[in-house]
């Protein structure tokens, strides 16, 4: 088991993704991070009312792309309608330069191609964590 990560178990992470395997994956990389408090949402549409319902409880958002009721991309411009410096990191499959672009310009903080391994998780949750604290003045 890795050395839990200085830093990040402070976090509050929801996870927003349509298949269980993958959100069950991705919730053991975060608790081998030392982030225990994770919360998660089936498809977009679900993770859009968590965070209308809790907003206060969440510190990073990460999303899958494909999904059924609300795609990623469409979750993000909502998000970022209420909240713009919510840290939002896009999982995805899609590394096509348009797919690519139509993440940035919607507002994602940073996004993680699939398959990813835990370091490349850390370094990306790391990346949104900085750009949050920057944002709400912490550093």
């Amino acid at each position: 088991m890795m050395q839990q990560s200085k830093g990040l178990e402070s976090y509050r992470v929801l996870i927003i993704d349509d298949r269980f395997e993958a959100r069950a994956m991705l919730k053991n990389m975060l608790m081998e991070l030392g982030i225990t408090q994770v919360f998660e949402a089936g498809d977009g549409k679900e993770g859009m009312q968590f965070v209308d319902s809790a907003m206060d409880f969440v510190d990073i958002i990460i999303s899958d792309w494909n999904m059924p009721e609300m795609d990623g991309a469409t979750l993000l411009r909502q998000i970022r309608s209420c909240d713009p410096d919510m840290p939002f990191l896009m999982v995805t499959g899609r590394g096509d330069i348009r797919s690519v672009s139509e993440a940035k310009s919607s507002g994602v903080s940073a996004y993680i191609l699939k398959p990813y391994s835990l370091v490349q998780l850390e370094a990306k949750l790391r990346v949104v964590a900085a750009r949050r604290e920057q944002a709400v003045g912490l550093v």
